[in-house]
């Protein structure tokens, strides 16, 4: 008889001593227990030929506050309507723009083994400014395309230090190439980050998943 069906109610992967991966009490997500600290699913947005797809804490279900000391951003199947533009992030403190400093480079390589690069991308770092900071650079909007990654921000809710944040990611480039992002820096404040907005430098983001993670 052929097994149509695995229904259970949670899944443990011990790769070494110490370390679980398995569903929560819920079964809407992962949760890992790592070194004694735990990852836990807290809110999936999908874009739709959306503007933005933005996160505030106590809306919808989002929780950044001091619940958890990190938050990881995971984002997905990232589809822009123009061919091009480039994917940024804007933290909000307070319902304005933190300040931020940054720094950005890029690796690339392309299909046909010609061309390779590791490049500082000065043209998209940031100098206590309140724009929002690319993560993605030139997302095409190939059929096939999407850009793919993660936002990594520490500490939100502290009112005592700034607030750093680390983010890379990847995407076929002009459908010849492969490019990765790589991008440091902090939010110069004290004051809480409240809400974080992702969005397409221009036109809308036509498809693709971003999930929030809560670490302590």
């Amino acid at each position: 008889m052929a097994l149509n069906k695995l229904k259970f109610n949670s899944l443990n992967v011990t790769p070494v001593a110490g370390k679980t991966v398995g569903f929560n009490s819920s079964a809407d997500g992962l949760e890992a227990t790592l070194s004694g600290g735990s990852m836990r699913f807290i809110k999936k947005l999908t874009a739709s030929s959306s503007s933005s797809l933005t996160f505030t804490n106590g809306s919808s279900d989002v929780v950044l506050d001091s619940t958890y000391k990190e938050y990881i951003f995971l984002y997905k199947d990232i589809h822009p309507s123009a061919n091009g533009p480039n994917f940024q992030v804007q933290f909000n403190a307070g319902g304005s723009a933190a300040t931020k400093t940054t720094t950005s480079f890029y690796a690339y390589h392309n299909e046909g083994d010609t061309s390779t690069q590791l490049t500082y991308q000065a043209s998209y770092d940031l100098a206590q400014s309140t724009g929002a900071q690319t993560i993605a650079t030139d997302v095409t909007n190939e059929n096939d395309s999407s850009a793919v990654g993660y936002v990594h921000l520490f500490n939100p809710s502290s009112t005592t230090f700034v607030k750093h944040f680390i983010a890379t990611g990847t995407h076929m480039h002009d459908n010849i190439a492969v490019l990765n992002d790589f991008v440091a820096g902090y939010c110069n404040t004290t004051s809480a980050i409240t809400e974080v907005v992702f969005s397409m430098q221009s036109g809308t983001i036509d498809a693709g998943t971003i999930t929030l993670y809560g670490i302590n």
